[in-house]
């Protein structure tokens, strides 16, 4: 175990660097450029070094690594309570080390290289998918001006192509809706040549192969699985990962008296969301065909509402990600196990 612990509250350019030993003796306190840092930084002998998980934690952390010291990352809110008084940079990179002191304090798992690749991929797509949203949008408020109502979806495209077909609108407004409809196409192009990038990815991780033998698990969940989620024999049973995705009720317990709540969503957005929608497309089509009789499912949807269910299969979904991811194994659906 290291002897110093060293907390750094990172900036764009000026660090504050706060050094204290085990038994919470201030070392020493630095305020430091960011040409200044590593510098400093590699002079020290092997230490704890602490960092709250922002947007450049991961880079510093390992860089940090590569210089022979510890590294681990706090989530800002850890933080927070252990300032003391007077918000200030130098207050901040205190009470990181106060906090990197208690033995029950949760780190964040640092990123590779090649898992903040992925995750500005997704991203990159995400805003590109927000962005020809926000157009189609917009032009069919243009359109709901002159009387003309579109419903929601980027599937009635066709429809408003051939309803400025047909319709009498002035030549400006014509022009404008085209000129939407050719930004809309542009898009488009963007985002499938980045689903075919993550698709292809996909294809290439033995993990993400694996995933997607589940049900309502495709490319794009798998691979923000490995792009986002830490190393996940780092969490000890299926349920404490769907905890840390938010899938678990928020709890409002005193005196004994348990209290659940809706789900807390605490956790990793992205993964959440993507696989709320694969468990709510299990759903509908179990709502349309019939769910096999006696299965959870079937139980589960004759006695609550759908999206409730759909939560509650997203909690069985991240159990059993953790599972094949730990144990190697792909898939094995719960009715084939029962039958045989």
């Amino acid at each position: 175990m290291k002897d110093t612990v060293i907390g750094v509250d990172l900036a764009k350019t000026i660090f504050q660097v706060h050094g204290a030993s085990r038994a919470g003796e201030v070392m020493f306190r630095k305020k430091l450029r960011r040409q200044q840092f590593m510098q400093f930084m590699a002079t020290q002998p092997p230490a704890l070094v602490v960092l709250e998980a922002c947007g450049s934690a991961h880079y510093w952390a390992r860089e940090l690594a590569a210089s022979g010291h510890e590294v681990r990352l706090i989530a800002p809110q850890y933080v927070k309570p252990f300032v003391k008084r007077q918000k200030n940079d130098a207050a901040d990179a205190e009470a990181i080390v106060i906090a990197a002191r208690q033995p029950e304090m949760r780190f964040v798992e640092p990123r590779t290289q090649a898992q903040q690749a992925r995750s500005v991929l997704f991203r990159s797509r995400e805003r590109l998918v927000h962005q020809r949203t926000e157009l189609v949008n917009a032009l069919r408020a243009v359109l709901y001006e002159f009387g003309l109502v579109v419903p929601q979806g980027i599937a009635h495209i066709k429809r408003i192509e051939a309803m400025l077909d047909e319709a009498v609108l002035p030549e400006l407004v014509r022009q404008e809706c085209l000129d939407l409809l050719q930004q809309i196409s542009e898009q488009s192009v963007r985002i499938d040549a980045r689903t075919k990038k993550i698709r292809m990815l996909a294809q290439g991780s033995e993990t993400a192969c694996r995933l997607q033998s589940m049900p309502g698990v495709g490319p794009l969940t798998a691979l923000a699985v490995e792009a986002f989620a830490p190393d996940l024999q780092t969490f000890r049973r299926g349920r404490d990962f769907a905890a840390w995705l938010g899938l678990v009720p928020r709890q409002f317990s005193s005196g004994g008296k348990e209290r659940l709540g809706r789900i807390s969503k605490a956790g990793q957005a992205d993964i959440r969301r993507l696989l709320i929608m694969g468990a709510m497309t299990q759903v509908n089509w179990a709502s349309r065909k019939g769910p096999a009789p006696g299965s959870w499912l079937a139980r589960m949807l004759a006695r609550k509402p759908r999206m409730l269910v759909a939560i509650a299969l997203a909690n069985r979904m991240a159990r059993a990600i953790w599972a094949m991811a730990t144990k190697q194994e792909d898939y094995r659906d719960p009715a084939l196990s029962v039958a045989a």
